[in-house]
């Protein structure tokens, strides 16, 4: 259903002029405090599941507000960075554009959801680099990260999240417990081999062994069912897509334009790297879907959004090119 209602949307996005955020600053305002709301109403109206309140419950159907924050911010720092990338040599332009990403990444984090808070900083630095950031800026942001994550070592990370990081690093460290998914992620991928156990065959997946295959560990379930050969073949497509949305963002005639293709292809990369990375065990477990893959309407509904206006930027960029050639 949501995969249907994700193609509507991208098809009615594709026809909507992309240019109104560029020039209409309170529209983008209102999305943004939105967006604010939707996340701050979490801690009144969601229910607790697994010690999260990440989710609206509107009878069968859930949705999680994160994932439109998400493209939100992308379109808030590609109207921010596409008025002031002549600016960004001035400490207080970066700073502001953080503060746009710190109130969000706080109500996330109190969800709690440190996965997402993760790839929208790593959103924000992604785009701030594509912005032109000064190189002695952006080491000076790293180094203030590198501090920042010591200070949240110390005083942010809850016993398990340190608990996943130092499984991460200590193969095994409590192999039975905190180590689990991991492991039996990694089983999962060797037990399918070039061509798979075949669909419905895989034993982890099956037996309950492999914890979320639906969502987390998706990449895992599909590499045991089907085998090496249709991951190269995942891995393909969506390389294919990020680089289309990144081509998109040269052909684009706009700053706007460019830097909202190029904080989709951030998102998608960086989300993507790090649903892998967890299954293959070179990150520490965050919970993150794998998009369009991982079962989930919300962030598949919005991410086809997010792609019917990149679609726009290019029909429009080719008009604007055929107009120029003529």
């Amino acid at each position: 259903v949501f995969f249907l209602f994700g193609i509507i949307f991208l098809f009615l996005f594709a026809k909507f002029d992309y240019r109104v955020f560029k020039t209409n600053s309170f529209f983008v305002l209102f999305l943004y405090f939105f967006g604010l709301i939707l996340l701050s109403g979490l801690f009144i109206f969601s229910k607790e599941i697994r010690g999260t309140r990440a989710w609206y419950h509107l009878g069968i159907i859930s949705f999680s507000p994160t994932e439109l924050v998400k493209i939100i911010l992308v379109i808030v720092l590609a109207k921010f960075f596409s008025f002031r990338h002549r600016e960004l040599y001035r400490i207080r332009h970066i700073i502001l554009s953080g503060v746009y990403v710190v109130i969000p990444a706080i109500l996330i984090y109190k969800q709690p959801d440190l996965g997402s808070v993760l790839i929208i900083i790593a959103l924000w630095a992604g785009m701030l680099f594509v912005s032109g950031i000064k190189m002695r800026h952006f080491l000076i942001l790293v180094l203030v990260g590198i501090i920042l994550l010591v200070f949240a070592w110390n005083n942010l990370l809850k016993d398990y999240q340190k608990e996943r990081i130092i499984s991460l690093l200590e193969p095994n460290y409590k192999p039975l417990e905190i180590g689990w998914n991991q492991r039996q992620a990694k089983i999962a991928i060797g037990n399918g081999g070039w061509f798979g156990q075949g669909f419905k065959k895989g034993t982890q997946t099956q037996y309950g062994f492999l914890p979320e295959p639906q969502t987390d560990f998706i990449f895992s379930a599909i590499a045991e069912e089907f085998g090496f050969f249709v991951i190269l073949l995942l891995l393909m497509a969506y390389f294919y897509l990020v680089w289309k949305i990144i081509k998109i963002s040269f052909l684009a005639q706009d700053n706007f334009a460019r830097l909202f293709c190029s904080g989709i292809a951030i998102l998608l990369i960086s989300q993507f790297f790090v649903n892998i990375g967890t299954n293959l065990g070179f990150l520490p477990v965050i919970g993150l879907p794998l998009y369009f893959v991982s079962y989930g309407g919300s962030s598949l509904l919005f991410m086809y959004i997010a792609l019917g206006i990149v679609e726009n930027i290019f029909i429009t960029s080719k008009r604007a090119l055929k107009r120029e050639t003529i």
